[in-house]
């Protein structure tokens, strides 16, 4: 049997269903078996709720803390809690669970894949993995069932694990000419999927790997020409990260000692973050390996998550994406952002890629329509806060829209400036803020522009605004959560302490909510 907590009435699909009971399921401890059955009062069995546990407390569930501060608060836990202080502590679901669902998967045995954190990155792979040298994971269960006795909900209709196939529709660059960025705005046609969406959730893509990339692969096995072999590694793998397996395979296979040393001493070592199977490859160039035992040390290809920058109610059928394309250039190597760069440069009108919704956690309009909305997005941040201020006009909401958007350029780099003037024009948008950091000699930021807007920030505030962010979480997000305790401290008159309070109940009433990664 499987745990339904969300009645079949409430206004989600079936993927969203499954998802949203999973997660209560493991967040309240209810699972099949859980709960005792008693003789009810017409003569069949009544089921009892279990005796309730005590409330777990997760110090370092905090997405401020340095990653070092967390790992000592989980010290001495059992594994499956230090492996959640090694998340991100987002909860952003941008790996298919939330911190501790995830890392009571890996405990479990369930989930095999240490990448998935993506806000937490490199960091966290490399600290699950040694975590779990130090204890192995468990067994998964025989019987197919989840962490904490929750049968795994079967998928249904489209999600993570059954994406649907759209069409691109569009996709040009926001920036304009002399911008050192690439911002495209992708526009793909959902068809006759049945995907819904609300603003705030993210779309989960399922990216393709650059054919020249795969070409100089198949070149460095001894490959070239293998077509079949070509098409797995455009559509299936994740050519980015280089397994201890692969390492260890081409270190067995070398035939010269040295080069049998040199991808040896990889596993572990800080420089393996840099590299990725291309450069792993090319270290051992005297290894002879099949494809099969190469494709057997690939791990899958993961999705990739982009906060959705459009209302369905503004665009019926539609979804719209922002995104930055990512390049770095170091020796001879032009590495590529997989997803980014499809987008800019490998897909046209008509093109198809694998998609699914990932249900947003609380990251949304205010309910009241009538209540201001504050939020913070520069760059490709501003995505999710094009689709709030779409879904605010969609249904004739009266709340009031203040904007804090950067980037480099005003000039280039002001994506979405004719439609925010538009708004602004109509009323919608009652507050712009821009900083274009490089148009003067000193830089200047949104948590800037917050600290010179302070004292009307404030009166935002106190007078019911919710606050949002949306962006890079290890910088951006930061500097902004800092600027947002000077204001309430310098305008609202309170200590350190009384900040901390305030803060802490915007949170608590879902009135700060953050998007970040």
């Amino acid at each position: 049997m499987s745990v339904s907590i969300i009645p079949e009435s409430a206004p989600f699909n079936a993927e969203q269903r499954a998802w949203l009971n999973g997660f209560l399921a493991g967040w309240t401890g209810v699972h099949p078996g859980g709960a005792a059955a008693a003789p009810s009062g017409d003569g069949g069995v009544a089921t009892l709720p279990a005796p309730a546990e005590a409330e777990e407390d997760f110090p370092w569930h905090d997405p401020g803390l340095p990653i070092d501060d967390r790992l000592a608060l989980a010290d001495g836990k059992p594994v499956k809690r230090r492996l959640m202080a090694a998340m991100a502590q987002l909860d952003c679901g941008a790996c298919g669970y939330v911190c501790k669902s995830y890392s009571e998967a890996i405990a479990a045995g369930e989930e095999k894949n240490l990448t998935l954190c993506s806000p937490g990155g490199k960091e966290t792979a490399k600290t699950l993995k040694r975590l779990l040298k130090e204890e192995p994971a468990g067994q998964p269960s025989a019987n197919g069932s989840g962490v904490n006795g929750a049968i795994a909900a079967k998928p249904t209709g489209y999600g993570r694990s059954n994406p649907y196939e759209a069409v691109l529709k569009a996709g040009y660059n926001l920036n304009g000419d002399g911008s050192s960025k690439h911002t495209s705005h992708v526009v793909i046609d959902l068809g006759e999927s049945g995907l819904t969406y609300e603003a705030g959730d993210s779309l989960g893509v399922y990216p393709t790997n650059c054919p020249e990339l795969v070409e100089e692969i198949l070149g460095q096995l001894g490959l070239a020409g293998d077509a079949a072999l070509g098409k797995r590694l455009i559509d299936e793998f994740n050519l980015r990260d280089a397994s201890d397996e692969l390492l260890e395979l081409l270190a067995a296979s070398a035939t010269d000692p040295d080069e049998e040393l040199a991808t040896a001493s990889l596993i572990d070592a800080d420089e393996l973050d840099t590299l990725d199977v291309l450069d792993v490859l090319r270290r051992a160039p005297s290894a002879t390996i099949t494809a099969d035992d190469f494709v057997a040390c690939l791990t899958e290809m993961a999705p990739r998550l982009y906060s959705i920058a459009s209302s369905l109610k503004a665009h019926p059928g539609e979804v719209h994406l922002t995104v930055g394309k990512a390049t770095t250039r170091a020796g001879d190597r032009l590495y590529k952002g997989v997803a980014s760069t499809m987008f800019a440069d490998r897909m046209s009108a008509g093109s198809k890629v694998r998609v699914f919704v990932q249900p947003s956690h609380g990251f949304s309009v205010p309910a009241n329509g009538g209540s201001p909305m504050i939020m913070v997005g520069p760059g490709t941040g501003i995505a999710p806060f094009r689709a709030f201020l779409e879904e605010r006009q969609a249904t004739g909401a009266t709340g009031m829209n203040w904007l804090f958007f950067g980037d480099q350029h005003e000039a280039c780099d002001f994506i979405y400036k004719d439609e925010l003037s538009a708004m602004q024009s109509s009323g919608l948008l009652t507050n712009l803020s821009t900083a274009f950091s490089r148009d003067q000699e000193e830089k200047i930021y949104v948590q800037d522009r917050m600290r010179e807007a302070g004292a009307e920030l404030w009166e935002w505030l106190e007078g019911g605004a919710s606050f949002y962010v949306c962006g890079d979480a290890k910088r951006m997000a930061t500097d902004v959560d800092s600027a947002l305790h000077d204001v309430i401290e310098r305008h609202g008159g309170k200590n350190a302490s009384e900040v901390k309070a305030y803060i802490d109940k915007l949170k608590e009433t879902g009135r700060y909510a953050r998007d970040v990664y």
